[in-house]
């Protein structure tokens, strides 16, 4: 599996630079954020911007990063995501659950923001 990675003080961005995300790709992409998760990665911005196709199993490793990040922080995917991904996701209905948005910047500000509200609430 290809991916970038860039780690900040107050959250990653992982870019897959894969066109699938299917059953080759996602059980590392799982243990892989498995491991972001157990280092102390605090918030995690999947940038899907590269991907063309998504499958179950695909969707199954996105869904492992939001229950891995979802108490007390962010889980976002980010980027301007193929039509055929965005339409698995709203037939999975899971467009509720997930946080999407569309540019890496704006994913960025939000985390940041969240962040922010965490540390004023004292979470």
């Amino acid at each position: 599996m290809k991916y970038q990675i860039d780690k900040q003080k107050h959250y990653a961005v992982l870019s897959l630079q894969e066109e699938n995300l299917n059953s080759t790709i996602a059980p590392q992409l799982k243990s892989d954020l498995i491991l972001l998760s157990q280092e102390g990665v605090r918030n995690l911005i999947l940038d899907l911007s590269n991907v063309k196709y998504v499958d179950s199993s695909g969707l199954s490793a996105i869904l492992t990063g939001h229950r891995l990040w979802k108490d007390n922080a962010s889980f976002v995917l980010a980027g301007e995501m193929n039509p055929m991904v965005t339409k698995l996701i709203e037939i999975s209905r899971l467009e509720t659950i997930l946080t999407i948005i569309s540019t890496l910047s704006e994913s960025i500000d939000f985390v940041m923001m969240e962040e922010l509200e965490r540390q004023i609430t004292g979470e």
